[in-house]
């Protein structure tokens, strides 16, 4: 299965070497031409209900869409994430971006780090994927024939699977530095690591194991597992992580993909070595565009094949 997840990273990592230098032939094209590709996208304010309140966001348009996808927060007070929406609307992905429950123009209760423990809890999991899911809705009503994805961060971890179980609509998903582990053993490593930089310098994967299977739990209450929702799903998901994540225990996520993959799970993954828990970055994104476009294909393809 290494294997496998190697050639796929490499046919990926070759794609994005090719846009890269597609990119830089094209530097000295005009600002006028520029301002053309991002005025080429429409804008629109949506407001819409999950679970009794009101959630605002904005949907971008782009001219010829292949796809579509709404993207997921993280735990922290995110707003609507408008610079990663206009990038993907950028490559012919139809996007909608709204402000996490209780940010913004959002309506409801924001649970996060910052108020408390509340914000893994399994009910507060719960309900965010039925804000991503009431999203998927709204964006699919935008129209009808495209493959409607979900692209999320961290936390969308546990949310997007529980979403994607719920919603026949999700038919792919994008997951940045995403556990795969129960929400009681994240915080093990999370508060293992304490926020050091250096962490892996000085510790090997040995030690991160024994620490999460043996260390007692500072917080009771129930652990959430996206694994259970993974093992219903046929949904195909790309994770993409940084080997010095400090938030998530990155190999023995991996480790649970591959579990999952030997049983036929549509699941990849790609690794970046000299990144940490922000993936969002240039390399990273490309491929994530480039592997949208190439499922969005497949799922149209197979569409057009069963109506013949």
């Amino acid at each position: 299965m290494k294997l496998i997840s190697q050639l796929v990273l490499l046919s990926l990592f070759l794609t994005v070497i090719s846009c890269n230098k597609l990119g830089e032939e094209k530097k000295s094209s005009s600002n006028h031409l520029k301002a053309q590709s991002i005025d080429s996208i429409k804008t629109k304010n949506v407001i819409f209900e999950s679970e009794g309140i009101k959630l605002a966001g904005t949907v971008y348009s782009p001219k010829h869409p292949h796809s579509a996808v709404v993207i997921v927060h993280g735990s922290d007070r995110v707003p609507r994430m408008t610079k990663l929406a206009e990038l993907y609307a950028k490559n012919d992905i139809l996007v909608l971006t709204y402000d996490k429950r209780g940010v913004g123009e959002s309506g409801g209760v924001y649970a996060g780090p910052e108020v408390g423990t509340n914000n893994i809890s399994t009910d507060n999991l719960n309900l965010l994927a039925k804000d991503a899911s009431a999203a998927v809705n709204i964006i699919h009503q935008q129209n009808k024939d495209l493959p409607v994805g979900l692209v999320g961060f961290s936390q969308a971890g546990w949310i997007i699977p529980f979403a994607a179980n719920k919603n026949p609509l999700i038919e792919f998903m994008v997951l940045f530095s995403c556990p795969t582990i129960t929400t009681l053993e994240q915080l093990r490593f999370q508060f293992y690591t304490n926020g050091k930089t250096d962490f892996w310098e000085n510790h090997t994967e040995k030690d991160v194991r024994e620490h999460i299977k043996n260390d007692p739990d500072r917080f009771q209450f129930k652990a959430t597992d996206p694994k259970d929702a993974l093992r219903t799903l046929t949904t195909p998901g790309l994770w993409v992580f940084g080997e010095k994540d400090i938030q998530i225990p990155v190999k023995i996520c991996i480790e649970h993909l591959n579990n999952l993959k030997v049983k036929d799970k549509p699941f990849e993954y790609v690794l970046f070595p000299s990144l940490g828990h922000n993936t969002n970055k240039t390399e990273p994104i490309n491929i994530s565009i480039h592997w949208i476009k190439q499922k969005a294909f497949n799922i149209t393809n197979n569409v057009i094949k069963n109506t013949h």
